[in-house]
């Protein structure tokens, strides 16, 4: 796949028009953006069979808002096919909960994995099956060349990006921003800090983050390194043709210190941060009696907002770019593949359903989701906010950089409490040891990447 800075400033001009859309939100439209729970498409534009009775299992990540706004995507299939559908949460180590399922002889039928690396690994093992061709026509049909070279593997499509994300987001609080006098969204790193400095002096804790679940460190850390390091160099990092002692690392998490270093900056410090998990990143920043002004993570923010705060998106919640650490902003994508386990004439039916407009539409309405799917209505949107952020992403085309950590071996990249994860949590516990955060995260990458 063709990756280009020249691109991605691109995608950085469609993201600050985001922000305008944002702070131009009317107070009467507050979710307005073709939202509901109906696709705005046709009623039925994608044939699928008959499974009367048929049980299906299927395994992700998602838990809360999330896992309840695709619970819709299944009860549509279920009603025009007859079938019944069960989710099952895999837990954040999504690897070891589908492997330990299949060796045991009961895989669920589809599952969405959250890592390309992992991907790659369980068709070597042979545990995923080759889409069939009613699913191969619609992602033939709904995707760039880009997003399906992702669900390929060794010439072959595996899977289909139902889900995406736009991982390069700072979402705020409005009412704190305007207690501290701020009129203007920071736009580079230092303008960043400034902010949070800011907001901190006025007495609102500036940053929250959600330490205790490793993958938001690894989002920080990537966005630094893509914006500071450049293309080249994330790639070369991503397949580790590079080492993590290289001076890049070195600069990039001595930039992530100037942060992570303050405790003044951070909501609860960084020993409370070490305490928080991602939904509560966001509730922490959005309701309580001393929220916090800003939270960093990707657009599926938008879905604990909804559900989990009063605050409104557009007007109490809004969203900037990641600043600029180099020359430019970064924008970092990462998605969920969903791959069949079981090669069955329901899974097949399934997957196809998923891979179609309609379900990407149902499911963008429900909110805090982007959709890859180049076919669909953005304005099917729950929020006007969200759409934008999908068409910056879909503006890409092919040149986009994925996220770097779930390219990675799952030892290193997408496990609970080893490889990167615990690397930069140990990081964020003591930010001035940026030589040994980089000796440790070396020395995980070189043991999992052999592997």
């Amino acid at each position: 796949m063709s990756r280009t800075a020249r691109t991605a400033a691109a995608v950085v001009a469609g993201a600050m028009a985001l922000t305008l859309t944002a702070c131009g939100g009317d107070d009467d439209k507050g979710d307005e953006g073709g939202g509901g729970s109906e696709t705005s498409g046709s009623a039925a534009s994608v044939q699928l069979p008959k499974l009367d009775g048929q049980k299906l299992e299927v395994a992700a990540v998602w838990t809360g808002p999330e896992q309840d706004n695709f619970t819709k995507v299944l009860d549509e299939f279920e009603k025009r096919t007859g079938a019944e559908v069960s989710f099952v949460p895999t837990g954040n180590n999504t690897s070891t909960f589908l492997g330990t399922k299949i060796q045991g002889g009961k895989p669920p039928n589809v599952a969405f994995l959250p890592q390309v690396g992992v991907l790659h690994q369980f068709v070597d093992k042979g545990w995923v099956k080759p889409i069939g061709a009613e699913a191969q026509a619609q992602i033939d049909k709904n995707f760039s060349a880009g997003w399906k070279d992702l669900g390929a593997y060794k010439g072959k499509q595996y899977g289909v990006y139902a889900k995406a994300a736009n991982k390069s987001l700072v979402w705020y609080n409005t009412a704190a921003f305007e207690a501290a006098g701020i009129t203007a969204e920071p736009k580079t790193w230092d303008e960043f800090l400034q902010t949070a400095q800011t907001l901190s002096d006025a007495g609102s804790p500036a940053v929250s983050i959600g330490g205790q679940d490793g993958w938001t460190l690894t989002d920080w850390f990537e966005n630094i390194y893509l914006s500071q390091a450049g293309p080249e160099k994330y790639d070369q990092l991503a397949k580790h043709e590079i080492k993590w002692t290289d001076p890049s690392v070195k600069e990039a998490l001595t930039t992530l210190a100037q942060l992570w270093g303050k405790d003044d900056l951070i909501a609860g410090g960084k020993a409370g941060a070490l305490r928080t998990e991602f939904p509560k990143s966001v509730t922490n920043t959005f309701s309580g009696d001393t929220p916090a002004a800003m939270v960093y993570e990707g657009d599926f923010v938008a879905a604990n907002i909804n559900a989990d705060t009063k605050a409104k998106i557009g007007t109490d919640a809004k969203v900037f770019p990641f600043p600029a650490v180099g020359d430019e902003s970064p924008v970092v994508s990462g998605g969920d593949v969903a791959v069949v386990l079981k090669d069955d004439k329901a899974s097949q039916a399934l997957i196809t359903f998923l891979a179609s407009t309609d379900a990407a539409e149902l499911w963008a309405a429900q909110g805090g989701i982007i959709s890859p799917n180049k076919e669909m209505d953005l304005k099917s949107y729950k929020d006007a906010v969200t759409g934008d952020i999908a068409k910056a992403l879909l503006d890409a085309g092919d040149d986009f950089r994925f996220d770097m950590s779930d390219q990675a071996p799952a030892a290193f990249g997408g496990t609970q409490g080893q490889g990167e994860w615990k690397g930069l949590q140990d990081f964020l516990k003591n930010p001035s040891d940026v030589e040994g955060a980089q000796q440790a995260l070396e020395a995980s990458a070189a043991k999992a990447y052999k592997g």
